[in-house]
């Protein structure tokens, strides 16, 4: 019998990896969020909770973090539209919570954010919105692009700027696998912000 589309909804209480109490922390876990806390982010909010289980994990995994969000010379209007996607691929509550506040901020139109967050491909957007939006929904889809995408993105993006884009929707992903997993929730009292889409079953 063929599948059936089922809805999936991730994030959902109770949390299995919550932060580790500061008594039961190991001296690596110490040293792994004492460089959270005092790099740019200063917060160990998200993901790193879940992380610091694996604290030189995390120590690599902020790292890269940095560099795509602090250091990258992509645009951080396109960086902010790449991190969504991934999100809303990834059905990412915590991680859509964070990235469509500061992809609208960055300047991508909220009508464009409100599209992917509903499933649907964005009207309205820039050449080079466009042309990021249809290489990475490509790359996602297919693990891989054509190479008419891949002809058309280097000459929009460059080289670097191309494995950039990949790195940011390929770190979000690790992190949004974590959070999925750990049922990392969005901030108190908000609302799960990302709609439900329908996923077709696992084959039995």
């Amino acid at each position: 019998m063929a599948d059936t589309p089922v809805e999936v909804a991730f994030n959902l209480a109770p949390t299995r990896w919550g932060p580790i109490p500061e008594d039961k922390m190991t001296a690596a876990q110490k040293a792994a969020i004492d460089a959270v806390m005092s790099g740019p982010r200063k917060h160990m909010g998200g993901p790193f909770a879940a992380l610091s289980r694996s604290p030189e994990l995390m120590n690599r995994v902020q790292k890269l973090g940095e560099y795509l969000r602090f250091l990258c010379p992509l645009e951080k209007r396109l960086g902010e539209f790449a991190a969504i996607i991934a999100a809303r691929h990834y059905n990412q509550q915590f991680e859509w919570w964070a990235h469509y506040r500061q992809a609208v901020e960055a300047g991508l139109k909220k009508d464009i954010a409100d599209a992917v967050g509903e499933g649907r491909r964005p009207v309205g957007m820039a050449q080079d919105e466009e042309v990021l939006y249809d290489f990475l929904t490509e790359a996602l889809r297919n693990n891989g692009v054509c190479d008419t995408t891949y002809a058309r993105t280097v000459k929009q993006y460059g080289e670097q700027n191309m494995v950039d884009i990949l790195a940011v929707a390929g770190y979000y992903g690790l992190l949004a696998l974590v959070m999925n997993v750990a049922r990392t929730p969005v901030p108190e009292g908000h609302a799960l912000p990302l709609p439900a889409l329908p996923l077709r079953a696992m084959p039995k």
